[in-house]
């Protein structure tokens, strides 16, 4: 059997649990030799019932992960070991692990110093301690690369994709209804929404409001950036919202902004994509190489093209049809279960390791 570590069942489900949550259900249905283990904290019962999760040990978060799992597996004739979220028991070698990017390198200012601490300690003893490592991009591959020094061959490139429930709507949008731009993401400073703000701002003849979506988003509307926020009305903090909520956001807004300095990935915008909804999007990382040709880029450093970009796609009607073409056909080339095929593959290759 190969056992898969499912604690990010009792995690807050963000890009890195969705992308482990999907392709651990892909994966159970085309093999039958998965045992799914986690601690008893789950959030997400519906999902863990699918995946006829086993809950083992009485620790939680990183204890359970570095200290209960480990001794688990090595009293089960240390099995081959799944591991699909960010983390992984940093000493038990047999396993394949994934890191989705390293930020925490580039932007530390976005993380606190105990994440930075922790992530430096446990992080080059994952990657060390593995057989294989699973990123999402190439352009994610080529940065663990360049920061760990571990060899090319190590690591395999799964991509992300856009659960089936996001989809467009089947009649025009009401062209009445409220006119808003949307954003999906958090206050982090890599996720460059000071910048967002600046550009909207910029447009002051312009009827359309900016509605934010995310946990962190009223404290964002009311700390390090309410200044600016007092300048305008026509900036909406939503807080976190259920993916039914989320769905209805995308397919009733003009536009998606997607303005980072660096992400690994970015499923939000293919989320809006598979929603009939057009995106502008930094070109910065990973962005060209997830989104090709089916957006309007700008340098997420220049608040001025942002919001011309804001201006064109609010103000041009043909120009978010095209887009919107565009972003139907970019989402054909994500898919879960190819992603969860070539995982499987992996794993039939390294089923046989013991260390």
């Amino acid at each position: 059997m190969i056992y898969v570590n499912a604690r990010f069942l009792t995690q807050e489900l963000t890009g890195v649990q969705r992308f482990a949550e999907q392709l651990s259900l892909s994966l159970s249905n085309i093999r039958n030799d998965l045992v799914f283990v986690s601690p008893d904290n789950i959030v997400r019962s519906s999902v863990a019932d699918k995946l006829n999760v086993k809950v083992i040990g009485k620790k939680q978060g990183h204890m359970w992960e570095q200290m209960e799992l480990p001794s688990f597996l090595k009293k089960h004739g240390k099995p081959l070991l799944l591991n699909l979220c960010s983390t992984a028991p940093v000493f038990y070698k047999n396993q394949v692990v994934t890191h989705h990017d390293v930020t925490y390198k580039r932007y530390p200012e976005s993380f606190s110093k105990k994440f930075n601490l922790l992530y430096g300690f446990l992080i080059p003893l994952m990657l060390r301690n593995s057989h294989r490592l699973l990123t999402v991009s190439e352009f994610s591959k080529k940065e663990i690369v360049d920061v760990y020094k571990i060899k090319e061959n190590k690591v395999s490139i799964i991509y992300n994709a856009v659960d089936a429930n996001f989809h467009s709507l089947d009649k025009d949008k009401d062209k009445d209804k409220d006119k808003y731009l949307l954003a999906v993401s958090s206050p982090n400073y890599h996720k460059n929404f000071h910048g967002m703000i600046e550009a909207f701002l910029k447009l002051k003849d312009i009827d359309c409001r900016l509605k934010v979506i995310g946990k962190t988003a009223t404290s964002f509307a009311t700390q390090d950036y309410s200044q600016l926020i007092k300048e305008t009305d026509n900036i909406e903090f939503l807080g976190r919202v259920d993916d039914e909520e989320l769905i209805k956001l995308y397919q009733g807004a003009l536009a998606f902004v997607f303005p980072s300095f660096y992400e690994g990935f970015g499923i939000p915008p293919l989320e809006a994509q598979a929603c009939g909804c057009p995106v502008i999007s930094s070109n910065a990382a990973s962005m060209p190489e997830v989104l090709g040709d089916s957006v309007i880029y700008f340098p997420p450093e220049d608040t001025n093209m942002m919001a011309e970009c804001m201006r064109r796609i609010i103000t041009e009607e043909t120009l978010r049809t095209q887009l919107i073409n565009a972003g139907m056909e970019n989402i054909k080339r994500f898919s879960w279960d190819v992603s969860a095929k070539r995982i499987s593959t992996i794993l039939d290759e390294l089923s046989g390791c013991r260390q």
